[in-house]
């Protein structure tokens, strides 16, 4: 094999200059101000409070949130935030939470960005002298991604999936490239350490790609090369375990919850009506690497076009098959969870470093055809201009944005000026695509991800801050109010829409409920009887009890016949949210009232995902 460290690879000195770039522009885009609002209903309050549990606990084995044990996902992302809760006085510097709950998710997204960069330096895909330029436009449209812009700062898992699996795929490949420079375990650790972040998908996704990949190249000796058996042995020593300790102190309810519902059923059928058609992910594909989609649909067209030549195209050296690898890594993606009954965007996620591969790629030789390279990015100018257009006349159609917990906010949005900000940088990309759209400079993305991370400060984050000022802060002065109000064993309630941050900033025990009659009858039982860990029901009167309950309860709720006439106590309101303290013995009479018209209590239900 001839040498891959050729005269266009970046000397070390170059590629520590341009790995220090990367690092930079990710610190500024998924670490500033990355604790400066709170944590954003439904999921991440569930994730910071398990790990703030386990801090608190020094139980690292089962995750557990509100009193209950959230089997949901394996331990890894729990571990690293519970490492930021455990650091002595951190609510003196991280008050909302959010740095220990996000900091996983942000520093794993910025490692990727590092990997992405280096494996193109370190194997440049084109003879030229600008691959560093390459790798730094390559690790941007990852990062500049719409999807890992909102995940990478959010306190859940899959941003520390999507790196893992990126990191442990980009290192499959660079074996498979170098099998004598590139140690073949590390690929392994971090195959294992995806499975302790979300369990046997890391194993089917990547042991897919690694498949199909072999049967484009026609080379299934990369099988031999990555030492597969081996490896194998490494996944199951470094995650297994974990796995069978949660099974014997758990038993079965870990069982059917992780794998029955939280991977089989969510494959097999559709969990929490995340119910999509076939063609989402094509949708999501599109909207995930905007504005540059028409360069990576190109690239996927050139991919199909050369699979369809399967029997006489020229298989490409090792070291140059990045570009065919990418394309069979998402191809992997699009396919398994197009197929899973259960859809989400963020699935699309750990097909993102593929995409921005992909879309680097796109304008050098591995698509030869100029005319396509043209369409590409014309279409990406008209892209921006037509988004720019639909920004500046935002006031023609902001009022559709309705959300019932933000009453106004179409109105505050109008008033912040964001959607004309964002208008702005659409029209500039634009702009500056039309001056470079005859120049031909490798790398000349770039040029037109500038704006994009100019847009990252006048848009991404004052978006975020009024989010949490509308939809998050109101939820963090309702808990505080709790708190200052409450009693000596006196419960919490919350009715209507259901927020775990409310469990999270109080750091109690919270009954939630939704709007329904069976819902307030189930308020009055699990009162009087539920037992959780840490916590048990009491009757109204006896021993420890207490007659009055401090209940959070929104509007809609408020407006339901069978919540009106209870004589409760206003303590304070907060957007949509009052806080009332009421009394028992009266939730108890409409309660009874209530099974008298047949209405029947459901909480002993099982229901997996209970707060």
């Amino acid at each position: 094999m001839e040498s891959l460290t050729n005269s266009f690879s970046p000397t070390l000195k170059q590629r520590r200059r341009g790995l220090f770039c990367i690092l930079f522009i990710g610190l500024i885009i998924f670490v500033w101000q990355l604790g400066s609002t709170g944590l954003v209903d439904e999921t991440p309050p569930l994730f910071a409070a398990a790990s703030r549990a386990m801090a608190e606990t020094g139980n690292w084995f089962t995750p557990q949130v509100n009193g209950l044990p959230r089997f949901d996902k394996p331990p890894l992302v729990y571990w690293l935030m519970g490492l930021g809760f455990s650091i002595p006085g951190n609510i003196s510097w991280d008050p909302l939470g959010t740095w220990a709950a996000r900091l996983p998710s942000a520093l794993s997204t910025i490692f990727l960005m590092l990997v992405l960069g280096d494996t193109m330096m370190k194997y440049p895909q084109e003879e030229n002298y600008f691959n560093r330029r390459i790798a730094v436009v390559t690790a941007l449209l990852y990062a500049l991604s719409p999807l890992v812009i909102i995940w990478g700062r959010i306190a859940v898992s899959d941003a520390l999936l999507c790196s893992t699996l990126g990191i442990c795929l980009l290192l499959k490949w660079r074996r498979f490239a170098n099998p004598e420079g590139e140690v073949w375990w590390l690929s392994w650790v971090f195959l294992s350490l995806a499975v302790l972040t979300k369990g046997p998908v890391a194993l089917v996704l990547t042991g897919l790609t690694i498949l199909i990949f072999a049967l484009v190249q026609k080379n299934f000796r990369i099988l031999k090369i990555l030492k597969v058996l081996p490896g194998f042995f490494i996944v199951f020593i470094i995650s297994f375990p974990w796995y069978l300790i949660e099974l014997l102190i758990e038993g079965k309810p870990f069982l059917d919850s992780f794998f029955g519902y939280h991977n089989l059923q969510r494959f097999t059928s559709v969990v929490n009506s995340h119910s999509e058609p076939l063609w989402f992910f094509l949708i999501v594909l599109c909207i995930a690497s905007l504005p540059f989609t028409p360069f990576l649909l190109i690239s996927i067209w050139k991919n199909f076009c050369n699979i369809s030549k399967f029997s006489r195209r020229l298989i490409k050296k090792p070291e140059k098959s990045l570009f065919e690898f990418s394309f069979c890594w998402l191809i992997t993606v699009f396919v398994f969870f197009t197929i899973s009954a259960t859809k989400l965007p963020s699935y699309w996620l750990p097909a993102t470093p593929a995409a921005s591969i992909l879309i680097s790629l796109s304008l050098t030789n591995h698509v030869k055809e100029e005319f396509l390279k043209s369409y590409a990015w014309k279409f990406t100018i008209f892209l921006s201009i037509f988004f720019s257009i639909s920004l500046f006349s935002s006031k023609l159609w902001i009022q559709l944005l309705n959300d019932p917990e933000i009453p106004n906010f179409s109105e505050e949005l109008t008033n912040s000026f964001l959607p004309e900000k964002a208008g702005f940088i659409f029209l500039l990309i634009a702009v500056l695509g039309i001056i470079f759209s005859s120049k031909k400079i490798y790398g000349k993305l770039l040029i037109l991800q500038i704006p994009i991370i100019l847009s990252h400060f006048l848009i991404v984050l004052p978006t975020f801050d009024l989010a949490d000022r509308l939809r998050q802060l109101p939820l963090r002065k309702a808990s505080e109010l709790l708190l200052n109000s409450q009693k000596r064993n006196e419960p919490l309630v919350m009715v209507g829409a259901m927020k775990p941050s409310i469990h999270f900033y109080t750091n109690q025990v919270v009954v939630f409920e939704g709007r329904s009659k069976n819902a307030f009858v189930n308020v009055s039982d699990r009162l009087k009887h539920e037992n959780r860990r840490g916590w048990k029901g009491r009757p109204i009167y006896g021993t420890n009890g207490s007659e009055t309950s401090l209940l959070l309860i929104d509007k809609r709720s408020v407006e339901k016949s069978y919540w009106q006439g209870l004589n409760p106590k206003v303590l304070g309101n907060f957007g949509v949210y009052s806080v009332w303290r009421i009394d028992r013995e009266n939730l108890e009479k409409r309660a009874i009232s209530l099974k008298k018209e047949g209405v029947i209590s459901t909480w002993k239900n099982p229901r997996p995902e209970r707060f």
